[in-house]
């Protein structure tokens, strides 16, 4: 039987290549909003995170999301990611 194959992402903040399931998917939206996606399928450009408490304070800390996603991401996102650890 052939074996199926794991897609790997990189986290944005340490470059790690990791299994989807191990990340947070952020997504700007076509509208311009910003959500966290629990799908992984979302419409929209894409920014995982590992779950990880430190690896999201250093995304805040840097703004490393707001660059990926070319939009500013409100602290509630953050907060929504912190509690889903």
């Amino acid at each position: 039987m052939k074996t199926r194959k794991i897609p790997m992402r990189s986290c944005v903040v340490t470059r790690e290549k990791l299994e989807k399931k191990d990340l947070f998917r952020v997504v700007r939206t076509p509208e311009g909003s910003v959500i966290v996606d629990d799908t992984l399928k979302a419409n929209g450009r894409g920014a995982y995170l590992k779950k990880d408490k430190d690896v999201i304070n250093k995304a805040k800390q840097n703004k490393i999301l707001e660059r990926h996603l070319e939009v500013e991401v409100p602290s509630v996102i953050y907060e929504e990611l912190i509690s889903k650890i």
